[in-house]
């Protein structure tokens, strides 16, 4: 009898043990989390106390504010269609997106001790106020790089390499959110070209030879002496019944000459030299295969896990399985241009009370350090030679030296997509930007115009 009594008297203890720290996890961990949840009704309400948060651009233009018509707070979005796939929109219809959802706390005043401070003045009659995001967005650039896209499928992103903060992430086809309850069916038609998709973090592309950066990094780090190493094309490349072709034969050629011209063959060949191993040790380090850390969702781009004889090859020249975003092939060009370093991408620079007071700021970090300074170097040097000689001349600025790389990547969807990645001024970069577009061709006709204009607007800004 005894024993019974103690045994319930046990589990009885246990249960409450357990039940008191699932109710501290909810109230002390969880708690914010489940509150800011988008499916929460009780934020609807909030939203329609609250003057939410405005959000600027690097140079303190407004990119979103909250303004009073007829009694009524509603949401402004003054650029539109520039960045809107940044920002996102608040429809208390259609719910959230882009940074209106993911900082949804912030904007609202809801996290921390702010949460408190306006739920005080709330029972006061007095309106609750959130707190403002600064960005590292330059919205003249982004309206620059969505003009250009404008009326075809792509995206352009550009990239402090110093830093890793975002200057543009521009996606087309966009939308307005000024607009999205009168536009909603249209844009969520088939016809609309996804305009809510915003390509540059979340469209996952084969990356054509522009991938060829990756696999240089991994030969010439395996093998520094290839740079001094005679290649020779003879317009195709067979190993063990598979082939792969070049689009004409190169004949003998030079490290740096096989980056000016692009040869399958010669990057192919130190594929399945280096081995399987290390090209994909390399792409991990530029950020292949794992998730990135960032203010807002990004595919992940990855490589197939099984790399025999035609996916290594097929790999090395970025096509077969392997998928990139463009924001990741950004992040090559960036790592590149900082010597082997990558820096953490990053969207919010800091986050000011609606008094002004800062908050928090943003601290750049390294990232990974994909590979020595030398090895970055002479990647950086054939770039150069791709533009002032190579597939990339219609990059190249006057007075300013730029590196380059181009892509046409093959897709079983129509003809392939157009991609650049550069960065200037080559000697001291400060900007690294990657752009594609859809179903467009040669990515030194197509994308190396587009790179020019974003890279000559960021240097003289």
């Amino acid at each position: 009898m005894k024993r019974g009594v103690r045994h319930l008297a046990l589990a009885t203890g246990i249960f409450f043990t357990v039940l008191i720290l699932y109710v501290t996890y909810i109230q002390a961990v969880a708690g914010e989390r489940l509150y800011l949840n988008p499916l929460n009704p009780r934020l609807q309400a909030v939203e329609k106390e609250t003057i939410r948060g405005t959000i600027y651009d690097r140079d303190g233009r407004v990119l979103a504010r909250t303004v009073e018509i007829a009694g009524r707070l509603q949401r402004q979005y003054p650029f539109g269609p520039a960045a809107a796939q940044i920002v996102g929109y608040v429809s208390s219809r259609f719910g959230s997106s882009g940074l209106e959802a993911v900082r949804d706390g912030d904007l609202l005043g809801l996290t921390g001790w702010q949460r408190l401070s306006n739920m005080g003045r709330r029972l006061a009659g007095q309106v609750a106020r959130g707190n403002n995001l600064y960005l590292t967005l330059d919205v003249e650039l982004q309206k620059l790089a969505t003009s250009l896209l404008a009326g075809r499928r792509g995206a352009v992103v550009a990239l402090d390499p110093r830093s890793g903060a975002v200057l543009v992430l521009a996606s087309s086809p966009t939308f307005d959110p000024n607009r999205l309850e009168e536009e909603w069916q249209r844009i969520n038609s088939t016809a609309a070209g996804s305009p809510l998709l915003n390509r540059a973090i979340q469209g996952l592309y084969p990356p054509g030879s522009i991938m060829k950066l990756v696999t240089a990094t991994a030969a010439l780090e395996a093998d520094p002496s290839l740079w001094q190493r005679d290649f020779y094309c003879p317009g195709y490349l067979e190993v063990e019944g598979w082939k792969l072709t070049c689009p004409r034969p190169h004949g003998h050629l030079t490290f740096e000459e096989a980056m000016m011209y692009s040869c399958n063959v010669t990057f192919a060949a130190l594929a399945l030299e280096t081995g399987g191993d290390k090209f994909k040790e390399t792409a991990t380090l530029y950020g292949f295969n794992r998730p990135l850390e960032f203010e807002l969702p990004v595919a992940t781009s990855r490589i197939p896990e099984g790399l025999d004889t035609a996916n290594l090859g097929e790999g090395a020249i970025g096509q077969g399985a392997v998928l990139a975003t463009p924001l990741e092939m950004a992040m090559v060009a960036a790592a590149i241009a900082n010597k082997g370093i990558l820096m953490q991408p990053y969207l919010v620079e800091k986050v000011t009370a609606a008094d002004g007071r800062p908050l928090w700021g943003a601290v750049p970090r390294v990232l990974q350090v994909v590979s020595g300074g030398e090895v970055a170097v002479r990647i950086k040097d054939a770039m150069v030679a791709t533009v002032n000689g190579g597939t990339a001349t219609a990059a190249g600025l006057a007075g300013v030296p730029v590196a380059a790389k181009t892509g046409s990547a093959q897709n079983p969807g129509g003809e392939a997509h157009a991609w650049l990645v550069a960065f200037a001024p080559a000697s001291e970069p400060r900007v690294a930007v990657a752009v594609i577009v859809e179903n467009a061709g040669a990515g030194g006709a197509v994308a190396a115009p587009i790179a020019r204009e974003i890279l000559a607007a960021a240097l003289r800004r």
